[in-house]
């Protein structure tokens, strides 16, 4: 009789902790197929290892993760059936990681309003070996915002772009702009409000839409579909007329955004394709090294308020507009300008023989493998205090054994004027 009531005992503790029947050991992994949904598993097992086993996982609403020390892990693929949500979330968590799994969208629902992945207010965040395919949206495939010590490893980023507007016609893009048009826009890994962040080993890779007449033709890419009365500052008298813009191709591959707070950030060994711009850097300290962008119409640029910026031993083949780039922009002001940066032993090859090469004539002096822009407004501070060595623009393509003729009138372009660039060092460069 007392073993009875010892068994009947012991069975009622296991019945009302607080994680449940089917809860796991403290550090040991659950498995989701042990569950009625992926939510439930994290529910259930707070802060432990949560396996996804290999198979299909289809989604209505987004995973959400918001206890320290959660892991999701495995070869599953999750495929979200809502466009209007993530697939996963982290959000206000610690000491979080995520790894092996695929997130995707169900067939013929691609086009999204959100991201796939999304940290937010979290720390110590670990994002190796994922692959984020065909969740194209406006928002990074891969958002991290507000965030700090964080690394993205090895992921896989496939197809991320969409048809969209851009709408410049509000508030502040008003008075600049006053116009919105039909664009490609898409961005595959996305950083902001950020610090000590590594981007490492990514492949970040587009092959949905290309930037071809035909393309453009289709969904009449740059087209105003609508137009304030009165034309914004930063527009010429011939956009406004014609009705009409040449970079109807927007999003990077990878964007580091928020340069008054994001900082200490590692770009390396990335391999990105088919972008519109392969890196775009608003931010300070950083370091872009032994990346691979091809067929970008602009390799990379460092704008905005950027300062600290190390860009050293990348590959940029097939650039159009320009390979390297470092400009003011419209947040740049006292106290967030640009510059003391280094361009050092970067390979230019096969300059303006990408996607875009039609939309950019090389003889329209738009089209230089390295440019140092002015500010785009009158009261912008100057870029200043950038060194540019041992670098190399090739002249051959491809395979070639005889050279091409160049594609731009100069190797670099240092803009004049009041707020052009200054004490800038040029030496020891092959053009």
């Amino acid at each position: 009789m007392k073993s009875i009531l010892f068994v009947l005992s012991w069975l009622s503790i296991v019945l009302v902790t607080p994680s449940g029947l089917f809860a796991q050991e403290p550090g040991k992994p659950c498995s989701v197929a042990d569950y009625p949904s992926i939510q439930a598993a994290v529910d259930d097992n707070p802060g432990r290892p949560i396996y996804i086993p290999a198979g299909d996982h289809l989604l209505s609403e987004s995973v959400t993760i918001s206890t320290d020390g959660t892991e999701l892990f495995g070869h599953g693929r999750l495929i979200q059936q809502n466009p209007n949500a993530a697939v996963v979330r982290f959000l206000d968590a610690d000491h979080v990681t995520i790894r092996g799994v695929t997130l995707t969208r169900s067939e013929g629902k691609e086009e999204a309003t959100s991201e796939a992945l999304r940290f937010n207010n979290a720390s110590f965040v670990r994002i190796d070996e994922v692959q984020v395919i065909n969740n194209r949206a406006k928002d990074g495939a891969i958002t991290v915002t507000d965030s700090s010590h964080v690394t993205i490893r090895d992921c896989l980023v496939q197809n991320y772009s969409r048809i969209t507007v851009d709408d410049r016609t509000q508030a502040n893009d008003g008075k600049k702009y006053g116009y919105a048009f039909n664009c490609i826009d898409g961005t595959g890994i996305s950083v902001s409000k950020c610090s000590d962040v590594l981007i490492e080993g990514n492949r970040v890779i587009e092959q949905f839409l290309r930037a071809t007449p035909e393309m453009k033709q289709q969904y009449q890419l740059g087209t105003f579909v609508k137009q304030n009365e009165l034309a914004g500052t930063l527009v010429s008298k011939q956009t406004w007329e014609s009705k009409y813009v040449n970079n109807w191709h927007q999003g990077s591959a990878i964007i580091v955004s928020s340069p008054t707070e994001t900082q200490h950030v590692r770009l390396l060994n990335n391999h990105i394709e088919n972008a519109a711009q392969g890196i775009d850097i608003h931010a300070d300290h950083v370091t872009v090294q032994g990346n691979i962008v091809v067929n970008a119409f602009i390799g990379m640029k460092a704008m905005h308020g950027s300062r600290y910026t190390l860009i050293t031993g990348n590959q940029f083949s097939k650039s159009v507009l320009w390979a390297i780039g470092l400009m003011p922009g419209a947040a740049s002001e006292r106290g967030n300008e640009d510059g003391d940066s280094i361009i050092a032993n970067n390979i230019i090859s096969e300059f303006g023989y990408g996607d875009a090469a039609w939309i950019w004539p090389h003889d329209e002096h738009a089209c230089f493998p390295i440019r140092l822009d002015r500010g785009q407004e009158p009261d912008d501070p100057p870029l200043k205090n950038v060194i540019i060595t041992g670098n190399i623009i090739s002249e051959t393509r491809g395979n070639s054994a005889s050279p091409v003729p160049p594609r731009y009138k100069m190797p670099i372009l240092m803009e004049q004027g009041t707020n052009g660039p200054k004490e800038i060092i040029i030496t020891n460069n092959h053009f």
